[in-house]
């Protein structure tokens, strides 16, 4: 007869697991303090604008979890062409006291809508050049279909709703601001 007990997971379910560790002769049992901190870990939403390069490897680290399988990331990178005219760099500018608060509000809206666990938006400002990122957006969960479908409404709605302007500069020493066409002001214009 084995002998279970309960404990919570990552997200509030209730899991079976054995109340007693099995242990081989000689050894001692491992003890269970660490799972019970990785499973009481709270949610977290970083939210960063920035002038340095953005680290994919940093936005994964962020939200990786022992209680999530999968991660699910979207770069948004500087393309070295747009309407037949070779860009050489973008440049970004933002509000950030606003910027910062609509992407916490994109975050809630993100646990609203799917059981994720760990959010980070990191957005470059200044210049980026072609092939560098100027987004990166990271979502964690216990399965993929939440981070994925979670950072898809987090990128459309980043575009749509926060004050961030691009310049794009071409190779010719010309520039043009460009407007958002999915933000919900242009519309009103």
């Amino acid at each position: 007869m084995s002998s279970w007990g309960t404990s919570s997971s990552c997200f509030g379910q209730e899991t079976k697991s054995p109340s007693s560790p099995p242990s081989a002769e000689g050894s001692a049992p491992e003890p269970a303090e660490k799972d019970m901190n990785d499973a009481e870990e709270k949610p977290r939403d970083t939210v960063k604008f920035t002038t340095e390069k953005l680290s994919v490897d940093e936005a994964s680290q962020l939200v990786a979890s022992p209680c999530c399988g999968a991660i699910s990331l979207f770069v948004g990178t500087t393309r070295n062409n747009f309407e037949g005219r070779k860009v050489i760099s973008l440049e970004y500018e933002a509000y950030i006291p606003m910027a910062e608060n609509e992407v916490r509000r994109i975050c809630r809206d993100l646990r609203q809508r799917w059981p994720v666990r760990h959010v980070a938006v990191l957005h470059r400002l200044g210049l980026v050049p072609v092939s560098e990122a100027s987004v990166v957006i990271a979502v964690s969960s216990a399965h993929r279909a939440a981070s994925l479908e979670a950072v898809s409404y987090a990128i459309n709605a980043l575009k749509a709703r926060v004050p961030i302007w691009k310049k794009e500069m071409y190779e010719e020493s010309s520039s043009s601001w460009k407007r958002n066409k999915e933000c919900f002001w242009a519309a009103t214009e």
